[in-house]
């Protein structure tokens, strides 16, 4: 990103009086200044914005799993096994934590391993993220 400033400064002076003509003109002086920087994030900040994305479609996918699953979606449908196929790899290490993996109710199921997964990776990018912050270098 490109940053652009100008500074213009204005300067009014005594009036000079001529004789030819009656009424006084101020003598004015205008300068300016353009200052151009270019910006750019740093490499812990590009990292930290790279964490995050990666971690944000992780926790789409296990929320777009745990609502899918709760309103009884079609598994036939092409979408919506894509999301529950995609999403099973980041709820899989958290299958078998609780006695319970899901419970049942007219077709809706609660899925409580997904929601243990969005808890567990959500804790696992706040650490990351931590770490991250830890090696970043921001001018004072």
């Amino acid at each position: 990103m490109t940053v652009q400033r100008q500074v213009v400064t204005r300067t009014d002076q005594e009036p000079y009086v001529d004789p030819a003509t009656v009424p006084a003109t101020p003598v004015t002086r205008t300068s300016s200044v353009v200052e151009t920087a270019n910006v750019s994030p740093s490499g812990g900040e590009m990292t930290r914005r790279v964490v995050v994305l990666i971690f944000g479609l992780i926790q789409l996918l296990i929320g777009l799993r745990i609502v899918l699953l709760l309103l009884d979606a079609r598994e036939g449908n092409d979408l919506v096994s894509f999301i529950l196929n995609t999403s099973q790899l980041f709820v899989a290490p958290f299958v078998g934590i609780f006695n319970t993996d899901a419970l049942h109710a007219s077709g809706s199921i609660l899925d409580i391993a997904a929601i243990a997964a969005l808890v567990g990776w959500s804790i696992l990018e706040v650490v990351i993220l931590w770490a991250v912050n830890l090696f970043r270098r921001e001018p004072v």
